[in-house]
């Protein structure tokens, strides 16, 4: 997979990034959703950029690995002026010098193809595992990516809620409060109900600044992801929520897709491969080497006899190379890679083991809570109906102040613990599909689906 193909495959992600910048930059505000949160994150997150680099830079193993099989053509040159002087006995036996002034050069064209290279042949097929294996941990970044976006993005929502519900509560405590002291001045209402309804609303009023807090914080998380400022979140809309069980709705299935896809297992999988060739290359130590060599060479004045004399040469034949010692190392080195290929084995072993548990878990995520957010639905009915039903009876004097904030607490209760069941339920349909390397972009924008814009 290259650096094109990987931007053509996210490409139609990057269509609302300019719609996206004009909407949270400048201009009118509306609601970020989901795929826009993803969308921009694509873009700006640092980690994934790292690892698109190290993607691309651990490709390129592979030419470099396929040259070392390629001919290799090489060109040698020189050209010297040679002074030489000389002292010999002449006829007479006595000593005499003469000088020789030469200039001497030679050329030399040589091929060399690699006919048998046990390394360099499990070299190249190594290079091919090891970019899988880059493949594979870019797509499981990809795929983390996304369950970090929808889990920052739905913290983020959660804070909304949460200060939503506060601030509906403030409401209610607020008109109690009126309630109580109306009562107690027209002489039919107690002191009790007065403080009673006081501090429940000094308690609201912290949980409002608790909640006030982590709106900036969570909302801070998600930006730092995407790069750009967060002002409202597009909310789940419960008319659009399908609550559906995975479909296929079978664990084992989800298991078995885990296995053939989950990008964490295809990366493990490759470097078992790579740790497998590893070891080949260390046998390669033993075994001989055999090229064939082409070579032409031309060269004038070689030495002082031959002055302006030139030579021509053309050969072509075979070089042959057999290691016989090496003092042990050879055999270190594949006790070495027989070592690191069991530890290989061993982590995928592990990987398929946590990937099963992991599944797993996300399926019951899912599944149960389907059943969660559909019991939770009903319980926020009734402890609303709780809640009328103690306002009036406390009106007509059979329900005490208590009687009434409790019911109040218990609807916020069912109220909130649906929010969070809604919001677990769909970040473990995410995290469902990242597990088994399905196509992130389908279980987003099926999640988007089910927002609404807030103005």
């Amino acid at each position: 997979m290259n650096h094109t193909s990987l931007r053509h495959r996210f490409g139609r992600w990057s269509v609302g990034v300019v719609a996206l910048t004009t909407a949270l930059v400048g201009g009118p505000s509306w609601a970020l959703d989901l795929s826009q949160a993803l969308e921009a994150a694509l873009e700006q997150d640092p980690t994934i950029r790292a690892v698109r680099a190290a993607t691309l830079a651990r490709q390129e193993r592979v030419p470099q690995a396929r040259a070392q099989l390629m001919p290799n053509v090489s060109l040698s040159a020189s050209r010297n002026n040679n002074d030489l002087e000389n002292t010999a006995p002449n006829f007479l036996g006595e000593p005499a010098t003469t000088n020789s002034r030469y200039v001497s050069g030679n050329a030399t064209l040589t091929v060399r193809q690699p006919l048998f290279r046990k390394y360099q042949f499990a070299d190249y097929q190594q290079a091919q595992s090891q970019v899988d294996d880059a493949n594979a941990v870019l797509e499981r970044e990809l795929q983390n990516l996304a369950v970090r976006v929808s889990g920052a993005y739905f913290e983020a929502l959660q804070a909304s809620e949460q200060l939503a519900l506060v601030l509906a509560q403030k409401t209610a405590y607020s008109t109690q409060l009126d309630a109580a002291r109306k009562r107690f001045n027209g002489g039919a209402g107690t002191r009790t109900d007065i403080d009673e309804a006081q501090a429940a609303l000094d308690l609201n009023l912290a949980q409002e600044l608790e909640a006030r807090q982590n709106i900036t914080f969570t909302r801070r998380q998600l930006q730092m992801m995407i790069g750009r400022p967060v002002d409202n979140l597009s909310t789940v809309d419960p008319s659009k929520l399908e609550l559906t069980n995975p479909s296929p709705d079978s664990v084992d299935t989800w298991v078995e897709r885990a296995e053939a896809h989950s990008p964490e297992i295809q990366s493990l999988r490759a470097q078992l491969e790579a740790a497998r060739l590893e070891v080949e290359k260390a046998r390669s130590g033993h075994y001989p080497t055999l090229d064939a060599i082409a070579q032409w060479s031309r060269s004038e004045s070689e030495n002082v006899t031959s002055v302006n004399t030139s030579y021509k040469n053309r050969s072509i034949g075979l070089q042959f190379n057999l290691p016989l010692y090496s003092g042990g190392y050879v055999s270190s080195t594949v006790r070495q890679a027989l070592a690191e290929q069991e530890r290989a084995t061993q982590a995928l072993e592990a990987m398929r083991r946590d990937i099963d548990i992991r599944v797993h878990k996300e399926f019951r995520g899912v599944t149960e809570g389907v059943l969660k957010v559909k019991a939770l639905e009903q319980a926020v009915r009734s402890t609303e109906q709780v809640a009328i039903s103690n306002r009036r009876s406390f009106e007509a004097g059979s329900r005490t102040l208590m009687d009434t904030l409790n019911a109040e607490q218990q609807r916020v209760s069912a109220q909130r613990d649906l929010a969070q069941a809604r919001l677990f339920y769909l970040i473990s349909r995410v995290r469902l599909h990242a597990l088994t390397g399905g196509a992130k972009e389908e279980a987003i924008s099926q999640i988007n689906g089910w927002l609404t814009p807030t103005p």
